[in-house]
């Protein structure tokens, strides 16, 4: 499960991390939650560079008649994605990277919730797998744009993680972030085994104050840790 995540990098360092090359401007985030906007790298069929566009977070199948099935498509679980109908096409051509610093995840205690933030030991920014669609409202009635939308793939948790949640999202390992984005590679097998679990001692697990569970508080008080849970 990945429900909110953050990424407070510096542009500058996310385009020399990522190899980008983009005038983009983001603002920092610190509570990034489902229907807003994303910061993500891709590589589209008609260009060989690294573009870094902004998608709306929940996938909308193309062939879908509702946009409201996005709130509902925020994660693909990784052994599903290449035969679940809402992602399968996705899988094949329009992969990304979705780039975050750190997520969220909360773990029930009685009959609270505690949040915790996940992020890694060295605190760099990261690349999650993601998936992405182009959806076109046809009813009819309307002359909107095309939605571009996204949707964050998850796989078993490893040992850091799975002390909160048995799901984490998958964290790309950089030598793989050229197979992922390659719109023209297709193999099942060979991309399915990159969708593995982050090694347990990259990463930390901090709990943190109740104030992130409200969307609307996006600051950094998000991410203060807590010497013990609220």
């Amino acid at each position: 499960m990945c429900g909110r995540f953050t990424l407070r990098t510096a542009i500058h360092r996310l385009v020399e991390q990522f190899q980008l090359s983009t005038s983009l401007q983001l603002p920092l985030r610190y509570n990034i939650a489902p229907t807003q906007d994303v910061a993500t790298v891709r590589i589209l069929s008609e260009t060989v560079e690294r573009q870094l566009s902004l998608l709306r977070w929940g996938l909308v199948p193309s062939w879908s008649k509702d946009l409201s099935i996005g709130t509902r498509m925020i994660n693909a679980r990784s052994e599903t994605i290449a035969t679940k109908p809402a992602f399968r096409a996705a899988f094949k051509r329009r992969r990304c990277l979705v780039l975050a610093d750190g997520y969220y995840e909360w773990q029930k205690v009685g009959r609270q919730k505690q949040p915790y933030y996940l992020r890694m030991r060295n605190d760099r920014p990261f690349a999650l797998a993601g998936l992405w669609e182009l959806w076109r409202n046809e009813d009819g009635h309307s002359d909107a744009a095309p939605l571009e939308t996204c949707t964050i793939i998850t796989t078993e948790s490893n040992e850091v993680a799975r002390l909160i949640h048995d799901r984490m999202p998958a964290i790309l390992d950089p030598e793989h972030y050229e197979l992922w984005l390659d719109p023209d590679f297709d193999r099942r097998e060979a991309l399915e085994s990159i969708l593995v679990p982050c090694p347990s001692d990259e990463m930390v697990a901090q709990p943190v104050s109740t104030h992130v569970n409200r969307p609307a508080n996006d600051d950094p008080k998000c991410i203060e840790a807590q010497s013990t849970p609220s």
